[in-house]
């Protein structure tokens, strides 16, 4: 099983579309996947059909506090199934309240890890989407992944928040998870007929291109991707024939390749 955690402590540049799309996307692929809403305004579920987050009774903060006080639960607890072949466990407003009760819990960065380990052996693929911002929760997250993908706003020149977001991913690999890999950038929400999109596409491959992926694939931006959220159904179900859909199952292609290198890298790596 491969953790991806997807983020950007930017906020409005694509995670939870992204989230979506790709795990619906290694799913029609034959994987099996879970999605993890580590958000508190509860984005991911909503936009997957559920939509009243707040009231439902188990979620990622219920199982994170099982975890916390030691309590037993089955590896299905609180997962809820979407038709388009994708698990998922819930994200609402009681993560606000688990977030600043972490402060005071024993291994604090260490939670969401322990649960993850509980259910991994049932997936090909876990997807975290965090909260835009760099907190306890986000933290958890990356000390739980194997991997993350950061998409990047194209009209947005992502230079600052970058160096902040690598910053962290830099600490948290040197004190809680040393195999953590970034496995590349992903520009969104593209309008690639304006100059200011071009540019931010040339500044990012030309200042990170260097040390990181970026990754081929450029995700356009598109009114039907904002209205699939609305119908609580992926761009494949919504528009399948759309140039975000078929962005998107590009992009899929893109992050098997990228896990199926770094697989053969570290097998061939074991056998010498």
């Amino acid at each position: 099983c491969k953790v991806i955690v997807i983020g950007n402590q930017k906020g409005g540049v694509g995670k939870t579309t992204t989230t979506s799309n790709l795990g619906i996307g290694l799913a029609k692929k034959g994987k099996k996947v879970l999605l993890i809403d580590a958000d508190a305004q509860g984005s991911l579920t909503a936009s997957l059909g559920f939509q009243e987050p707040d009231k439902l009774d188990v979620s990622l903060a219920t199982v994170m506090a099982n975890i916390i006080n030691e309590e037993d639960m089955e590896p299905d607890y609180g997962i809820l199934k979407h038709d388009e072949g994708v698990d998922l466990m819930p994200g609402n407003i009681e993560l606000s309240g688990l977030e600043v009760s972490l402060v005071n819990v024993m291994s604090r960065e260490l939670v969401m890890r322990s649960y993850i380990e509980q259910v991994k052996e049932r997936y090909d693929y876990i997807l975290i989407d965090c909260m835009p911002s760099l907190g306890m929760l986000t933290i958890n997250a990356l000390a739980a992944a194997d991997s993350v993908i950061v998409p990047v706003q194209a009209h947005y020149l992502p230079l600052k928040g970058m160096t902040q977001l690598m910053k962290t991913i830099g600490k948290v690999q040197r004190q809680l998870n040393p195999n953590l890999k970034i496995d590349g950038v992903l520009l969104t929400l593209a309008d690639m007929r304006t100059k200011l999109a071009r540019t931010t596409e040339d500044s990012l491959r030309e200042n990170y291109g260097k040390y990181i992926r970026i990754f081929k694939t450029v995700i356009p931006v598109a009114i039907a991707a904002a209205e699939r959220s609305a119908a609580g159904q992926s761009i494949y179900e919504y528009d399948k024939n759309g140039t975000v859909a078929k962005a998107y199952a590009e992009f899929t292609r893109e992050v098997i390749q990228c896990g199926e290198k770094q697989r053969n890298k570290h097998e061939s790596s074991l056998s010498r």
